[in-house]
């Protein structure tokens, strides 16, 4: 389903871990994108991008206010998929499964924490990890990365560069790293421990922006106050134009 100009897969949340286990056996090289409001934002003023996460195998509603649009525009009654569940939950499915995972981006110092976590929690699971450099890699330093990963063969490679860097990273990673590459963003310094998770209640009653607002306000303010308004106003637009104007 179309939320501003970005298409949105549909599901219960069940049905997407079967579809991400699917595709890592059915397809060689595959990315998901994990869209939330800033995605759809980010996309919505940028056409190479949009065609960036509107070209992935799946694209799951992350946020409650995704979710949400969804009812309001088409009538769905649409779980959440966000990243924070989709990550300990496909951890365990893949160490029923005996998949292996490599975790790409974030800082070693989180990277060692999940790891530490995820061996407690799961400690069958195979996991490796890589952070890269802070900087623009040369075009050598990227096949060796590439390299590096297929080595290993992951089924699945969770990617933490932020969006919409993460996201730009798969699709040009697509057909070259032989993986289901899922960009999962802060879902790493939440399983790491490094940021709390708002309590469930505030999940249920979209307000988990507001939660992760209150206790990073100088690095997120401008994301959830500016962009979040930017989306309430698309979504007028959008309802006017698909139930008012009836525009497909």
């Amino acid at each position: 389903m179309l939320i501003g100009k970005t298409e949105v897969s549909t599901g219960q949340y069940g049905e997407f871990i079967t579809n991400f286990l699917r595709l890592s056996v059915d397809t060689s090289s595959s990315y998901v994108c994990v869209v939330n409001v800033h995605m759809v934002m980010e996309a919505y003023g940028d056409e190479s991008f949009c065609a960036i996460v509107n070209n992935a195998e799946i694209t799951t509603p992350d946020g409650m206010p995704i979710a949400k649009s969804m009812k309001i525009l088409y009538g769905i009654e649409q779980d959440r998929v966000a990243g924070m569940d989709i990550m300990p939950d496909l951890m365990k499915e893949c160490e029923k499964s005996r998949k292996s995972i490599f975790l790409y981006g974030s800082t070693d110092e989180v990277l060692d924490k999940i790891v530490a976590r995820a061996g407690k929690e799961y400690p069958n699971l195979k996991i490796d990890r890589y952070s890269p450099p802070f900087r623009v890699l040369s075009l050598p330093e990227k096949d060796e990365i590439v390299s590096m990963i297929n080595e290993k063969k992951p089924d699945f490679v969770f990617v933490a560069l932020g969006c919409p860097k993460q996201e730009k990273w798969m699709a040009e990673h697509k057909d070259r790293v032989q993986s289901c590459m899922i960009g999962l963003g802060g879902a790493f310094e939440v399983y790491a421990g490094f940021v709390p998770r708002a309590p469930r209640w505030m999940q249920e009653y979209s307000l988990e922006w507001f939660y992760r607002l209150v206790n990073d306000p100088k690095r997120l303010w401008k994301r959830y106050l500016v962009t979040n308004t930017n989306f309430i106003v698309m979504l007028i637009k959008q309802i006017i134009e698909l139930k008012v104007l009836k525009k497909q």
